[in-house]
């Protein structure tokens, strides 16, 4: 195929024009402004339901979740408790704070943080009081019982739902859960701002103190007084105007994405491999469709990636656990079971093209190659 078929590429619809022209007529076009104040309230009402939610709209995600573990109160030292497979910008603003992550296993009916394994590490890790739950894939994590095991543990939670906006547990979107939550609009993400993120929190004092540090930690004076470190976070008027006009097709993506999901879940019958799993009590965004392997099976995820990329289709590697990072070699592990539930996972998985402008023709296409490799 001369069309290369993406993992996930933004999809635009033309409403993100009107909001960013009238940045442009306006004049408005640095951080703060009319469609960072506009994309907060319109993002509040859409994820809360009758619980009002605070956002804050920021430069990435991963700022959201450096000021997210500030706010949490993390120092030097301080031991976090963090899903171990994620991406890195899970794991680095504990870093940056001087805080320790501590790796916590997965469960296999999710591939999200394990509570059994959780409560394992706050009995080695007592004095842990925050956690890092990562929702992969768009999935929601048990996450009633992640919520009672902090609970007992007197610990903060920090939700980190990059990538599961509008994904819902027990009939509740995720972002709304932890005391401190973050969504990202990175490119490949369900809607984007072309980059950008947003700390949310029904705690409007912690969102103001956030504001305040995401803007250089200036205090109100005449003249440029600063008394703490602050950071340039803020997110741009101009791509907030970008995710005001994608936030009106949200539930439109979520539901692209459900139907490629279904569709390899059907295309992929009689073969020894497994769909990403979810809990019948949620719903996900299915952000990224992959697949796991039968043990017993000979064929690995490195000969669909490469047949794949034959075919001018993009796929990726599940998330590398952090405890296998080079850069975290040193950082504690805390598993449930004799062997590490998400090594085993990243052994036999693979994300697959989930673009909601791929066709069927061109799923099809994928869904062949990918049998091509059982024959």
């Amino acid at each position: 195929m001369n069309k290369r078929i993406l993992l996930s590429s933004p999809t635009m619809h033309g409403d993100e024009l009107g909001y960013v022209n009238e940045a442009f007529e306006r004049n408005w076009i640095a951080p703060l402004g009319f469609n960072c104040d506009a994309f907060e309230t319109e993002m509040g009402e859409y994820l809360s339901g009758e619980e009002k939610i605070y956002g804050l709209s920021l430069c990435s995600g991963t700022a959201g979740l450096h000021l997210a573990v500030k706010l949490a109160g993390v120092k030097r030292g301080d031991i976090v408790l963090c899903s171990d497979m994620t991406f890195s910008a899970s794991a680095n603003p504990i870093v940056y704070e001087g805080g320790v992550p501590v790796f916590v296993d997965c469960e296999r009916e999710t591939w999200n943080m394990s509570p059994a394994a959780l409560e394992l590490a706050f009995e080695k890790y007592p004095h842990a009081k925050v956690v890092m739950l990562v929702h992969l894939y768009g999935t929601p994590a048990k996450t009633d019982e992640i919520l009672e095991v902090c609970k007992r543990h007197n610990a903060v939670l920090i939700e980190d739902a990059a990538e599961g906006l509008s994904a819902e547990y027990k009939g509740k979107k995720l972002g709304t859960f932890g005391k401190y939550n973050v969504i990202s609009f990175n490119g490949n993400k369900i809607i984007t701002t072309s980059g950008g993120g947003m700390l949310l929190t029904k705690d409007e004092s912690a969102r103001e103190k956030a504001f305040f540090w995401a803007t250089q930690a200036r205090e109100k004076a005449a003249w440029y007084q600063h008394e703490e470190i602050g950071y340039n976070y803020r997110m741009s008027n101009v791509v907030a105007g970008i995710g005001r006009g994608q936030l009106k097709h949200i539930e439109e993506h979520r539901e692209l994405k459900k139907k490629i999901y279904m569709r390899y879940k059907r295309g992929f019958e009689g073969l020894p491999v497994s769909m990403n799993p979810y809990l019948d009590c949620s719903e996900p965004n299915f952000w990224l469709s992959c697949i796991l392997i039968d043990k017993q099976c000979k064929v690995g995820f490195m000969d669909i990636y490469n047949r794949l990329n034959e075919a001018n289709a993009e796929s990726r590697p599940i998330w590398k656990p952090m405890h296998m990072q080079p850069v975290f070699a040193h950082n504690d592990f805390v598993k449930a079971e004799n062997s590490a539930a998400d090594e085993d996972i990243f052994s036999r998985g693979l994300c697959l093209p989930s673009d909601i402008k791929m066709t069927e023709e061109e799923q099809a296409y994928v869904i062949d190659a990918v049998k091509s490799c059982f024959k």
